[in-house]
């Protein structure tokens, strides 16, 4: 048994937020668990690493919290992303009953719909802010309406998920900024009551499930907060994404538009070659031996999810967008008792955006994507599209 290899990488420098790829080849070639000093944590950083540490909730823990601070670990505390099971059962249950493939067809004519008539509206412009445009308009309202937010919450979902997601980094300037922010989110759910929440929604249904004992008292205002936190920021992330790429590879949007069965396939390779959400925590248990290097118990452990999912050890030509890959084995959203929860929800808006793109685009002329550091999610903050070339 070895230790692991160091390396003085910062994983949440500004210049690796906004461009993490470089530095993940070099952590690769170090090895598949790098020790970082720096940041306090042994980096995963090689696909079959990662998918297997999260496959092992038993070593790699989520019940001493997923995050890079002790603040936010804390304030997570007996939610399903900071639980294994058995706590976890009950709590993702609860989560995932309204998001299963047999609750969500009945929403899919719905989302297809919606998008549909939001793509149709901004190709006919002309020209159009693709984040605020679509991004970030079409998630917005799909969560708000699932979930049944009403009035001024409405309002805050954006910048409340995206501090939700900032807080989970290390205690620097952008996590300080933001947990004010997050503050307003952790203290709403902490008060909202069944009555609060649209009829027939989501979010009362959470509260239906508490009333009844299948998730402990008081367990229904966090998991709302995860609807809200994970189910508006990382969408919109992805779906910015999709615009990018395909603006940048009109060859492969012209794929899909030859071959509508694509569809699952591109969006697919849109998580792969940008994931949403690249870097995520857990703490071992017990030493945990990989590949004869040892990390020690209870170390907090950096999981690289983007990493995995550019690994030339499992995936072919890496950094080429191609559609026609068809990586169903990718790690954006997760693996094993963890993997995201509202994948399926996701899919579908995603699915439905890349669908009307392909029939009603040609091809995107952009201009320069502004990108800002964000310490776990990568996504785009605006990209103009100056003109629209219809199908």
């Amino acid at each position: 048994m070895t230790t692991a290899p160091i390396s003085d990488v910062d994983l949440f420098a500004d210049d690796v937020l906004l461009d993490p790829y470089p530095t993940y080849a070099r952590l690769r070639e170090f090895g598949p668990v790098v020790h970082l000093p720096t940041n306090g944590v042994y980096a995963l950083t090689r696909y079959d690493t990662v998918r297997s540490a999260l496959g092992d909730w038993e070593t790699f823990s989520s019940a001493h919290g997923i995050g890079f601070n002790p603040m936010v670990n804390e304030a997570l505390a007996g939610t399903s992303l900071a639980s294994d099971p058995p706590a976890h059962t009950a709590l993702r249950a609860a989560l995932t009953e309204n998001l299963s493939p047999r609750a969500l067809r009945g929403l899919k004519a719905q989302i297809d719909a919606k998008a549909d008539a939001l793509v149709a509206e901004l190709v006919e412009s002309g020209s159009f802010e693709a984040i605020d445009g679509l991004a970030r308009a079409l998630p917005l309202e799909i969560v708000a309406d699932l979930v049944g937010f009403t009035g001024k919450v409405r309002g805050h979902m954006l910048t409340w998920g995206k501090a939700a997601n900032q807080v989970i980094g290390p205690l620097n300037q952008r996590t300080s900024d933001s947990f004010p922010i997050a503050g307003e989110l952790y203290a709403w759910c902490a008060a909202v009551a069944k009555d609060d929440l649209a009829e027939g929604s989501i979010g009362r249904g959470i509260f239906e499930a508490e009333e009844r004992g299948a998730i402990p008292p008081g367990s229904a205002g966090p998991i709302i907060h995860q609807y809200l936190a994970a189910g508006v920021e990382n969408t919109v992330s992805a779906i910015g994404n999709i615009i990018a790429l395909f603006a940048a590879h009109p060859d492969q949007l012209a794929l899909v538009r030859k071959d509508l069965s694509l569809v699952p396939a591109a969006f697919n390779e849109v998580l792969r070659f940008w994931s949403p959400l690249n870097v995520w925590g857990r703490e071992t248990t017990r030493d945990a031996e990989i590949e004869g290097v040892v990390i020690p118990a209870e170390s907090r452990v950096a999981v690289l999810l983007g990493s995995g999912n550019r690994d030339p050890r499992h995936y072919a030509d890496p950094d080429e967008f191609t559609v026609e890959r068809n990586p169903v084995d990718h790690l954006a959203l997760g693996y094993g008792v963890h993997g995201c929860a509202g994948q399926g929800l996701a899919r579908l808006e995603a699915h439905a955006v890349i669908d009307s793109l392909a029939r009603r685009v040609e091809r995107f002329v952009v201009g320069p994507e502004t990108r800002v550091p964000h310490n776990v999610t990568r996504s785009i903050d605006s990209l103009p599209v100056l003109e629209v070339v219809p199908a």
